[in-house]
């Protein structure tokens, strides 16, 4: 018997959980998919033999997509936040997502297409806000509050001031 990790993160999609998790897969480093597993009878979303739920790792955390139909929507109350160590790197995760059918939204945040949200959230950033300088932090904060996808060097620009 395998053993199943203690907590798993569930995210419900309209029947493409599998896509998602591929997605996720080649996207981040430290991530896999699992088991599919197939309905053994049909179910009010979907019928036997269709992907109920996959199991799968984003960047070390396991997850199980439920493809459980129509009637919930991902909001950004839930989201995974990704440290990224330089732009490169921010550019590469942000592009990704957007570029797969996702959105922008505000201050390092974006949805992919299946309504997940994600924080890009590059460590220089987090470094600048929360540092014991108030008043660099302060600019670096309003700074971000101006952009979507996190520029390092805007932000350490007004970090200097």
């Amino acid at each position: 018997m395998r053993t199943l990790p203690k907590n798993t993160i569930c995210l419900w999609y309209n029947g493409d959980a599998e896509e998602a998790a591929r997605f996720y897969a080649k996207t981040f480093p430290d991530s896999s998919v699992g088991t599919v597993h197939y309905a053994p009878g049909d179910y009010p979303s979907g019928n036997q033999g269709d992907v109920i739920t996959v199991e799968f790792t984003v960047m070390g955390i396991p997850c199980l997509g439920l493809n459980g139909g129509p009637a919930f929507k991902h909001c950004e109350a839930f989201s995974f936040q990704v440290s990224t160590v330089d732009q490169a790197e921010t550019d590469r995760y942000w592009n990704a997502i957007v570029g797969n059918g996702g959105q922008e939204s505000e201050c390092g945040w974006c949805k992919d297409k299946w309504g997940i949200s994600w924080q890009i959230t590059p460590i220089a950033l987090s470094e600048a806000v929360f540092g014991t300088d108030r008043a660099a932090a302060k600019r670096a904060f309003e700074a971000m509050m101006t952009m979507k996808k996190i520029d390092i060097a805007a932000i350490e620009r007004a970090y200097r001031g």
